[in-house]
């Protein structure tokens, strides 16, 4: 490059040197282009299309800057910063190029300039470029910040939509493929085991209470969805091997109140399971106010079933009642008087004509078969439930068999 010769008519110093800044235009973008491909290995792996985009924001760089010098007007370059320097590249750059490697460019791109001013500018208007670019560099420095400030955010935002929706379509049991995908985008790996739980959301709301929750998730090795619903935290969990171990590591960031897990699930398309239930278990929960926190569902059967849960109903019958009729009719025998008699061991024994260590041995028989101890207040409850929600369900089958 050569300076261009001051010639009579020029005008002032600024306008002299600002004609010459934009002569050399083309040549000081052609000049950083190629810096880049020589000096940054990863420009030179980007698709052609995005090469030639970065191309557009150098010479919009350039451009800006000398449209700036020539007006000599502090006031009129702070506010069009971005809109110089970043206008001709679209939003989707900033996905393409990580903050870092644009400081790198806009770095790279200022000591282009600076490094030709000599050579473009007559030297007496040289001092003054300098000065120029120097303060051109903070400003686009400053630019490059808040372009990538305002797209995280919007980032942020939309991925904030996109994760309630998600958590939304499990509640409603409407998880598919679509949501799956949503999910994937997310950062949701679909690892096996999958467990929502659901409590009171924490007043006043914790700022970045998702990102912690996310962050003390993956340090105990599982991948976490957040949303506030109401009132409510619904946190699911995936990577679920156990359900009470995944539930501690979240509890400490919901509300006052119970907080309730639900079973585990196989995967985000059958969560709305463990949903369902933890949903039925919150509304529950008051009525046993000691619960431990977090509770798992199935120790709120009781008050599930008593709330009208058709589907504690069902489980109850299912995994206690049928267990119990199928071993030995003794069994069911022993209970109904144990409970009737008080849950004594003596008066059930005088009421089946056998030993009270008879007793005694089928008693542990039922918690073997069931896992319910009979001699345990709730989870004698649990079973006096059982047996009179499995009796309902055999006189109806009797009374309208299929």
């Amino acid at each position: 490059m050569r300076a261009v010769p001051a010639t009579p008519g020029d005008g002032s110093s600024r306008e002299r040197a600002a004609e010459a800044l934009r002569r050399s235009t083309g040549a000081l973008s052609s000049a950083a282009m190629s810096r880049m491909l020589t000096d940054l290995a990863w420009f030179a792996e980007l698709p052609a299309e995005s090469r030639s985009w970065v191309g557009q924001i150098v010479q919009a760089g350039i451009q800006g800057f000398v449209d700036w010098f020539r007006l000599d007007d502090d006031d009129a370059w702070p506010g069009d910063t971005a809109a110089a320097v970043f206008g001709a590249a679209p939003r989707s750059m900033t996905g393409v190029i990580t903050l870092g490697q644009t400081v790198d460019l806009v770095r790279l791109g200022i000591e282009v300039v600076e490094s030709h001013v000599d050579e473009v500018v007559d030297p007496q208007d040289a001092p003054a470029v300098h000065a120029a670019v120097l303060r051109y560099a903070r400003e686009v420095a400053f630019a490059t910040a808040e372009v990538y400030a305002r797209a995280a955010e919007a980032r942020g935002a939309w991925d904030a939509r996109l994760e309630a929706l998600v958590v939304d379509s499990v509640l409603r049991a409407e998880a598919d493929e679509a949501v799956a995908s949503r999910a994937s985008a997310l950062g949701w790996a679909h690892r096996e085991g999958v467990a929502v739980v659901l409590g009171a959301a924490p007043q006043p709301r914790i700022e970045d209470l998702f990102d912690q929750v996310r962050r003390v998730a993956r340090g105990a090795g599982l991948d976490a969805l957040c949303a506030v619903q109401g009132d409510r935290l619904v946190v699911i969990l995936g990577g679920v091997t156990d359900t009470d171990r995944a539930a501690h590591a979240v509890v400490r960031f919901f509300g006052q109140g119970p907080v309730v897990a639900g079973p585990r699930s196989d995967d985000l398309a059958s969560a709305h399971v463990s949903a369902r239930a933890a949903l039925s278990g919150l509304r529950a929960a008051p009525g046993w106010p000691d619960a431990p926190r977090p509770v798992a569902t199935d120790d709120l059967l009781p008050e599930r079933v008593l709330a009208g849960d058709g589907h504690a109903r069902r489980h109850l019958v299912e995994a206690v009642f049928v267990p119990l009729s199928g071993a030995k009719d003794t069994l069911i025998d022993t209970l109904t008087a144990y409970f009737g008699h008080g849950r004594s061991l003596e008066g059930a024994a005088r009421a089946l004509f056998v030993h009270p260590n008879t007793v005694r041995y089928r008693l542990r028989q039922v918690a073997d078969l069931t896992g319910l101890s009979a001699t345990d207040p709730r989870e004698g409850l649990t079973l006096q439930l059982a047996l009179v929600l499995g009796r309902q369900a055999h006189r109806r089958m009797v009374e309208d068999p299929l």
